[in-house]
């Protein structure tokens, strides 16, 4: 296994919440990612490399060992299975939450439901835990059209403020998850990079500990 240490970045959002923590940490690019279509980029430490993918992709960069550590919000871990990953700490970023919705008053049967979403894996546990039959249609975006066009009775989605939602005559129901970003760690590389990422993790935790504490000031 390679002395190089690889971490996986979700793009997006998270991406902009992640960097100060690993400056924190002591990791910093080589150059402005912003600036760059690069995906692949060197840090101020010669043995760490970032690289910048899809959330969605960052836990199969992690599990098949692409990447010795992954930065990825707890809805895409829910949805991808954790085999082959440990997930050692919340960074308490992107938080929010994974809930059902529907229209505005509109009430689906209890028994069996029509539901859209692009996290199929945890809508079927979902329902299938309320004992609820539930046909599954897979999207990838602009969920709230679905109940509006009569494509589903319900969605599963992430909710932030829920404006989204109101804006399209449609509320939030019932929670799945709580949602933030989390770190995950390839359990080959825990054990043969230890002295490496163990230190890694002890960093990023305080850095972690010390913006949850400037936030409560």
């Amino acid at each position: 296994m390679s002395k190089q240490l690889i971490l996986a970045l979700s793009k997006g959002r998270i991406l902009e919440e992640t960097l100060p923590l690993l400056a924190d940490a002591g990791i910093t690019p080589a150059e402005d990612l912003s600036k760059s279509r690069k995906l692949l980029f060197d840090t101020n430490l010669p043995d760490v490399k970032l690289v910048i993918i899809r959330a969605t992709d960052v836990p199969t960069y992690v599990q098949l060992g692409a990447a010795d550590v992954g930065i990825a919000g707890k809805d895409v871990l829910l949805e991808h299975g954790a085999e082959g990953l440990y997930e050692p700490l919340d960074l308490e970023i992107a938080r929010c939450k994974l809930m059902t919705a529907g229209v505005t008053g509109q009430l689906p049967a209890h028994a069996r439901r029509r539901v859209a979403t692009k996290f199929v894996n945890v809508a079927r546990r979902y329902y299938a835990e309320q004992g609820i039959q539930a046909e599954v249609i897979k999207l990838y975006g602009a969920m709230e059209l679905a109940p509006l066009m009569n494509l589903a009775d319900e969605i599963v989605d992430i909710v932030d403020t829920g404006n989204t939602l109101r804006a399209n005559g449609m509320e939030p129901r019932e929670l799945i998850a709580h949602i933030s970003t989390r770190l995950v760690v390839n359990k080959a590389a825990m054990t043969m990079k230890h002295d490496r990422i163990k230190p890694l993790l002890a960093r990023l935790e305080s850095a972690v500990r010390k913006r949850q504490t400037q936030l409560a000031e």
